[in-house]
């Protein structure tokens, strides 16, 4: 058994995909640090991805016949991966720092049953990643200030902006889905991930949930960074309406009808203030539309 099974989900990332691979065995530690097997999964039917990467037995490419989302990506990734101690996700923007993903694992190995690293920019500025479950409050707090007085009551704000959460390792609900190392009994115990349900966006919330409703812990370790190229999924009206959908789609999934109802009520409050942007028009039409829902990437769902 190998020590990590790493899964990327690529969608025309080829040239992402090339430096995250050059970047794994420093991310060990050292070459000899630690055995790993990369399993890229081609959403992409016309992009050979294969013949862009590097050759090497320890990387090989799955063909998904389709686009499958990002949840569905990562699910035949799951079945066509060997096995291994710890199942790392990892987008295909990625660079990993020296020994990040070795310092992944010793939090894993202190009893852990998943770790999410410090994700910075390609300037080395840190990236707000860490989030708190989702409640009604913080949805309407988020959608009044969005990113202003970062230094609000935390029952306010999904994101975790305290400067101070991003120096220490502690215990938190999720973090944004570009890095997760994950024990493999927790990846067997935990099934599949949502594909039916989310297409792309709040995978990962739902992913973490269903890690702590079985009891496990997602540990933050502030020592092991990694470079996250943000925009890598692509940006358009249509994927900012899908995020926005999914935000409720994933809190319907876990509350009851009137809670549901009030959380729907803050993500359409945060889209009506703010119509000088499409991905909010959109977002508003598709909260409201089943049909527009029906359109947005993943069809209906």
């Amino acid at each position: 058994m190998i020590d990590f099974s790493i899964i990327v989900v690529s969608y025309y990332s080829a040239d992402d995909l090339v430096s995250l691979i050059e970047s794994i065995d420093d991310a060990l530690g050292g070459e000899h640090r630690g055995t790993w097997h990369l399993t890229a999964v081609n959403n992409a039917v016309d992009d050979p991805l294969a013949s862009h990467l590097p050759r090497d037995d320890r990387v090989s490419v799955v063909e998904a016949g389709g686009n499958l989302g990002y949840s569905g990506g990562i699910n035949v990734g799951l079945a066509n991966a060997p096995a291994a101690r710890w199942i790392v996700f990892l987008n295909p923007d990625l660079t990993l720092h020296q020994k990040s993903l070795a310092l992944l694992a010793e939090v894993l190995e202190s009893g852990a049953d998943a770790a999410v690293p410090l994700i910075v920019d390609a300037n080395g500025q840190r990236q707000n990643s860490l989030r708190k479950e989702p409640t009604v409050l913080s949805a309407f707090g988020e959608a009044t200030f969005g990113d202003k007085w970062a230094s609000r009551p935390q029952a306010l704000a999904e994101t975790v902006r305290s400067r101070d959460s991003y120096t220490v390792p502690h215990a938190i609900d999720w973090a944004t889905g570009a890095a997760l190392a994950v024990r493999s009994d927790i990846v067997n115990s935990v099934g599949p991930w949502d594909a039916e349900r989310f297409f792309m966006y709040s995978e990962e919330t739902d992913y973490a949930r269903r890690i702590r409703a079985g009891g496990g812990s997602i540990q933050f370790a502030p020592d092991a960074i990694v470079t996250h190229r943000a925009g890598g999924s692509g940006s358009s009206p249509e994927l900012d309406a899908l995020l926005e959908v999914n935000k409720l789609r994933y809190f319907r999934k876990w509350h009851g009808t009137i809670a549901s109802l009030a959380f729907g009520g803050a993500i359409l409050f945060r889209n009506l203030i703010r119509p000088h942007r499409a991905g909010s028009r959109a977002a508003v039409r598709a909260l409201l539309s089943r049909r527009a829902r029906a359109a947005l990437p993943g069809g209906a769902r």
